[in-house]
């Protein structure tokens, strides 16, 4: 802790700072990127916020079971950090895993899909880098790369990748994203995310 300046927030004080933009945090399509982002505390009550709505549109009839599952998963590819230190990003990983797990297994019991987990998983892998925001690094030493995931209808994403140093420099717009990606992929759907899709395996 000392020799890398970790500060953890308590809760109390996490809630408090996302009680003032609660309108993005239930705005499913809302992104946050938290630049230092530990093992998720800010990251992880910003996805059960969203995932509040999910449930809240499930129990309420509003979503079947597949939207349900698109809307989460919408919700969980939303979420971005940056993690100096490799434990701490993979704790965050397995947190906002365990997290969207637990709610989906709770409304669909035996019915959840395996694809649906394992999107998220990649989702998370891809989003929750481990790297330093400072200088725009990795920890083996290559540039971030953020992916952007958007929705096309009928389930269908399409992602494309920036280079996070671009995308915090003076030429970046408003959003996170820009219109000049470094890289982009023909759109998959939401259940068939995973590396294999994208040739990373």
């Amino acid at each position: 802790m000392v020799d890398h300046g970790e500060v953890f927030t308590n809760p109390r004080e996490v809630r408090a700072m996302l009680d003032l933009v609660p309108q993005e945090c239930e705005r499913l399509d809302s992104r946050f990127l938290e630049p230092a982002c530990g093992d998720g505390n800010f990251l992880i009550e910003i996805l059960a916020r969203k995932l509040n709505v999910c449930r809240r549109r499930a129990e309420a009839r509003q979503y079947t079971q597949l939207q349900y599952e698109q809307a989460a998963v919408q919700s969980v590819s939303s979420l971005y950090g940056i993690e100096l230190l490799a434990d701490n990003a993979e704790v965050c990983r397995q947190r906002l895993f365990a997290y969207f797990d637990e709610q989906y297994r709770s409304l669909y019991g035996d019915s959840t899909k395996e694809e649906c987990r394992t999107a998220v998983r990649y989702l998370l892998g891809k989003n929750i880098i481990c790297g330093n925001a400072l200088t725009y690094k990795t920890d083996d030493d290559r540039w971030i790369t953020v992916s952007e995931w958007g929705l096309l209808g009928q389930g269908m994403v399409n992602r494309r990748d920036y280079e996070f140093s671009y995308l915090v420099g003076d030429s970046a717009e408003q959003d996170l994203f820009s219109d000049i990606p470094c890289a982009t992929f023909p759109p998959v759907y939401f259940l068939n995310l995973n590396a294999a899709a994208y040739g990373e395996e």
